[in-house]
């Protein structure tokens, strides 16, 4: 036991009784007595206000009780703030279970923290997660943490990128993650017989199974291995010369693509990628500031623009030929 759990415990123990003698403390969590008077005086000196008296023990003064918990105001904003937002990034089963433990907290808030809550409450507002499709699961988050706490495998119904059939899979989850706001799970997957990385908003059914999950990499692992195979991929230098004036806007996803650094003059900021898909990723990003930008290498990538631009003029070229 850490010393802050040892406090905490310590605590828990003074306020079940009436008085508690120190020896009775060391006994309890195998500590000297000079720890125990060290941990006692560090609890005065966090304002619980006890009494001691040589040869009968420790004691609460008559009349506190502490709450469970204790928050600041600062405390109980950031819990507000983050209900708001759990609204908006988790599924209904998660944000019903978060409701109900800020339930919790704000019955242990002292009056003047629950006023302060109350008058944030409607100065706090979060935009709605616009959803891609109707009947989405509300549990699906839920049943993805139970499954990796209980190492349990789930079946779900996953309708891949460009695909309109689902497919039944028997995934085993190691982990969940948040990213260009849609949330991920990697899952070994028992149809591909390896790792595969799921997005939740393509599930359109899933249950928690029986079957237990074999011995897998952590997500942490997983992770580290992934790193690693980066380094045996190639990757492809090019250089985006673009006008200051559209350059802020793209500080936010350059990173996405790869961004390794910029070089900045009055003129232009010349930025540097590493990429692994300049044909699909770099190229077609690139295509939505083209116009306030120009390609210095790699050859390759300029070819690519090229000829998605061509392909682009020739669809809307047939297009019209249709219309008239």
């Amino acid at each position: 036991m850490n010393r802050f759990d040892r406090i905490t415990a310590l605590l828990i123990q003074l306020q079940s009784q009436k008085v508690v003698k120190a020896q009775h403390l060391a006994d309890r969590f195998g500590i000297s007595l000079r720890t125990v008077y060290r941990d006692i005086r560090t609890l005065e000196e966090a304002g619980v206000p006890l009494y001691g008296e040589a040869g009968v023990g420790y004691s609460i003064v008559e009349g506190y009780r502490l709450p469970p918990v204790m928050f600041t105001p600062e405390e109980a904003t950031a819990f507000l703030t983050a209900e708001k937002l759990m609204g908006k990034f988790t599924d209904q089963t998660l944000q019903k279970h978060f409701s109900a433990a800020i339930y919790k907290v704000r019955a242990v808030l002292r009056g003047s923290e629950k006023d302060l809550l109350e008058n944030l409450e409607t100065q706090i507002i979060v935009k709605e997660k616009v959803q891609n499709r109707e009947n989405v699961p509300g549990n699906i988050l839920d049943v993805l943490l139970k499954a990796i706490t209980d190492k349990k495998a789930v079946k779900m119904e996953y309708c891949t990128f460009g695909d309109t059939a689902t497919k039944e899979r028997m995934v085993e989850p190691i982990g969940i993650f948040h990213e260009n706001e849609n949330w991920y799970t990697i899952a070994y997957c028992h149809l591909r017989e390896s790792y595969r990385q799921f997005r939740t908003d393509r599930i359109f059914a899933l249950e928690l199974t029986e079957i237990d999950q074999l011995e897998r990499a952590s997500l942490k692992e997983y992770q580290e291995l992934k790193e690693k195979s980066k380094t045996t991929l190639t990757l492809v230098k090019a250089i985006l010369r673009i006008d200051p004036t559209i350059a802020v806007y793209l500080q936010d996803r350059k990173h996405y693509y790869g961004f390794v650094s910029e070089i900045v003059t009055d003129t232009h900021v010349d930025m540097t990628f590493l990429s692994q898909s300049l044909d699909e990723g770099l190229a077609r990003w690139y295509m939505m500031f083209a116009d306030y930008a120009t390609i210095v290498e790699p050859q390759q990538l300029k070819d690519r623009v090229k000829d998605l631009l061509q392909k682009m003029i020739k669809k809307n070229a047939d297009f019209e030929n249709l219309l008239t």
